[in-house]
């Protein structure tokens, strides 16, 4: 589910339109856009706190033979939350599994590594080694 929260919006249509676009599905909650309370903690492990809110969108869908699919994304992209719940519906399905992993989820992850790689080594090139060299006295 977070690989496709987290999925380009356009990449996600276009592996919908070739994995995905034939299914018939019905909206049990169409698109909703809301606030959730963003949590934090002190140093990781400390008190909680409310760090802020932010903006999500919900949808959740049927198969016809009544599968749910859930999807929530961060934002206002209704359509992201339709395609993300639409392939978890899809997802559930014993049969089409195997394919949608192969040819979604994977391919999705992939890219999501590669992004997420692409900016550690932009923000390791600008990292500054501070070192302190200790003076002997006398």
């Amino acid at each position: 589910m977070g690989v496709l929260a987290r999925a380009d919006a356009e990449r996600l249509e276009e592996l919908w339109a070739a994995h995905g676009g034939e299914a018939r599905l019905e909206p049990v909650r169409p698109p909703e856009i809301g606030l959730v309370m963003v949590r934090g903690r002190a140093g990781g492990t400390g008190e909680r706190f409310n760090l802020g809110e932010m903006t999500v969108t919900r949808a959740a869908v049927r198969t016809p033979d009544g599968t749910v699919g859930h999807g929530y994304v961060k934002g206002r992209a209704k359509r992201h939350a339709e395609l993300a719940a639409s392939f978890d519906a899809l997802l559930q399905d014993d049969a089409r599994r195997a394919a949608l992993l192969a040819a979604v989820i994977e391919p999705l992850a992939e890219a999501e590594a590669e992004r997420r790689h692409a900016l550690a080594a932009k923000a390791a090139a600008t990292k500054v080694d501070f070192f302190t060299m200790v003076r002997g006295d006398g």
